[in-house]
């Protein structure tokens, strides 16, 4: 019954979007008047956004432990050497400059509303990664993911507002702590890779119907790429060339951290923490072909060595997967500039990306349930055509389908912070 109010509702919405009348309340000539600027409510002394605790799901999420400079996560961390913003750096360490990505690109956001309300002010930074231990325990300062906040006049009047900018800029949370600061903090990079649910990066690769190679930042929708033709993921199916019909997400310029898993026989795949890979559990020789039902998806961050995996062979086409043993399994932020992260949606709901077959959903743990809510962009291709062109970001379905999710289905269907992400 829900999975039919699911599709019923997805396919409603599809009509509704693609009809001429859905966008007569839209803005631009001929569409009514333009709604005034929003006006921005300064937060109050203690206030805090969203109004829930800053280490809950709604927020920036659980502490994950202290970062030092001789810890494997201190490489998570980057400097941040934006000149419109002044660092305190009273340690004179540079350790103020040092957080997290999400934390940098929220912090420069801000940087820049802050020099657009006040000609000639800019943003100041009190206290950012913590290594001496200043901080409460379970501060996010020691996980470079907090920063307190002034401006560079020092004028405590416009702190409220500054707050109130710190929101709007993206902070996952945001208390205006004290007359002397306003504190910020953003969600883990690891959690569901912090921007959208699940992607690959774009070096990955794909293998297309001519039996080349190409890298997925390359790929157009149209394109057809291998995929598995079985059920749930491929158990008893065969690999086939399936269309790409579109990005579910498509990011080019986006860092994040990747799992990244090893077999036994040297093939390895990296994807986001809650992007769903197909495994298997118990005595799986390698190159044994999956017996159906044997298979089942499981986000990549729940992954294990010992388990196994489904290997294309190096033939394309007609041929059936076999098993991999996965030998490793790490966790690693990537540090490159630029180098993208794309979810593309198959026919088929799959897709062998460096010779491993993935789901191309992610967030919820079900690849059958997922595969059945897109059946209304797949039927909406079908009748339309695959267009070659696509804007960057989240998919509008995607989006739509993140919000249809909170509404009627179980959060424990869903990633840890998978719904707050936004991503699937």
């Amino acid at each position: 019954m829900l999975l039919a109010t699911l599709l019923a509702t997805s396919l409603a919405w599809c009509v509704f979007l693609c009809s001429p009348g859905a966008h007569g309340c839209g803005p631009g000539r001929g569409y009514g008047q333009r709604r005034p600027p929003r006006k921005l409510v300064p937060l109050a002394l203690k206030q805090f956004s969203p109004k829930v605790a800053e280490k809950t799901l709604g927020a920036s999420g659980r502490y994950e432990g202290k970062i030092t400079r001789s810890s494997e996560r201190f490489k998570e961390l980057t400097p941040n050497y934006n000149p419109d913003i002044i660092f305190k750096d009273e340690e004179n360490t540079g350790a103020d400059r040092m957080m997290t990505q999400r934390c940098k690109d929220k912090l420069n956001s801000l940087a820049i509303s802050v020099m657009n309300l006040w000609p000639g002010v800019r943003l100041r930074v009190t206290e950012g990664w913590d290594e001496d231990g200043h901080h409460l325990e379970e501060s996010l300062h020691y996980e470079g993911r907090a920063v307190d906040i002034t401006t560079s006049d020092r004028d405590r009047f416009k702190y409220a507002m500054l707050a109130r900018l710190a929101v709007e800029a993206g902070f996952d949370w945001v208390h205006y702590e004290s007359k002397a600061h306003v504190h910020c903090s953003v969600k883990s990079e690891h959690s569901v890779a912090a921007k959208s649910g699940g992607c690959f990066p774009g070096g990955a690769l794909v293998t297309t119907e001519n039996g080349g190679q190409t890298a997925i930042r390359d790929l157009r929708p149209g394109d057809r790429v291998l995929a598995s033709s079985g059920d749930g993921g491929g158990d008893g199916g065969e690999l086939v060339y399936s269309e790409v019909l579109a990005f579910l997400d498509r990011q080019p310029m986006a860092r994040k951290p990747f799992y990244t898993v090893w077999t036994h026989s040297g093939a390895s795949l990296s994807l986001t923490a809650a992007h769903l890979l197909f495994i298997a559990n118990g005595n799986c020789s390698e190159g044994a072909t999956p017996t159906p039902g044997a298979m089942t998806a499981v986000y990549a961050s729940d992954a294990r060595p010992g388990q196994c995996v489904l290997v294309a062979p190096g033939d394309g086409a007609g041929q059936s997967p076999s098993r991999g043993r996965l030998s490793r399994i790490s966790r690693v932020a990537s540090a490159l500039e630029g180098v993208g992260v794309y979810a593309p949606l198959t026919t088929h709901g799959t897709l062998v990306v460096d010779g491993v077959l993935a789901s191309c959903y992610a967030a919820m743990d079900r690849h059958d349930l997922a595969h059945a809510a897109f059946l209304p962009l797949r039927a909406m291709h079908g009748w339309a055509g695959t267009t070659r062109h696509q804007d960057e970001g989240l998919h509008w379905y995607a989006r739509f389908l993140h919000w249809l999710g909170r509404a009627v289905l179980d959060p424990q269907r869903f990633h840890p912070l998978g719904l707050a992400e936004g991503g699937w």
